[in-house]
């Protein structure tokens, strides 16, 4: 059986070279918080989530910061509730990613992205951003239907890849609370 490039190339993540992961990742922490690439570093990942090298297709490294999401501590008072160091965020890094790419790029939308490297400080992702009024866009059948009205803010609503996950709608159980909405699982469960 031949195996593909693509193939080699996830193997090839699975294991990266240490030191070129690094000096990247040296470079990525001096550039600019959103940084528009030519080309995705991870074909292969790129690919399977819809991305086409073509017009209209956008991709954009972010980096973001690690930590931060707990409760900061009282200074006064005996409040036990207050003490606990629990993370009260629910959502995913990469939605958060996702989200912020999108209020930047008011232009674009999100279609999906992917996780191309972490230190002890920051993720970096790669957002897979499609330009909807890209006439490429409107006449290609497999992403044409990103341009309709209804797709818009995708992320800001919880509906890609991440965002769905976050929510815990991949498991499709009829007794899953979670589903259509965490609100709505509550008055659906009584």
């Amino acid at each position: 059986m031949v195996k593909g490039l693509y193939h080699y190339l996830r193997k090839a993540w699975k294991k990266p070279e240490k030191e070129t992961l690094r000096n990247r990742m040296i470079e990525w922490r001096k550039s600019q918080v959103f940084t528009r690439v030519e080309k995705p570093l991870r074909l292969d990942r790129a690919r399977s989530l819809g991305y086409k090298d073509k017009k209209g297709f956008v991709i954009i490294r972010i980096r973001l910061k690690r930590g931060g999401h707990k409760r900061p501590r009282p200074n006064k008072g005996r409040r036990g509730k207050r003490l606990h160091t629990r993370k009260n965020l629910k959502m995913n890094y990469k939605w958060i990613a996702e989200q912020r790419v999108e209020r930047k790029f008011k232009n674009l939308v999100v279609l999906n992205s992917y996780q191309v490297g972490k230190d002890g400080v920051h993720y970096f992702y790669e957002v897979i951003c499609v330009d909807p009024q890209r006439p490429e866009i409107k006449n290609d059948k497999t992403i044409s239907w990103i341009c309709e009205p209804k797709n818009k803010k995708r992320t800001m609503r919880g509906l890609t890849s991440a965002g769905k996950k976050s929510r815990g709608l991949r498991n499709k159980n009829p007794s899953n609370k979670s589903r259509p909405s965490v609100r709505a699982g509550g008055r659906k469960g009584k």
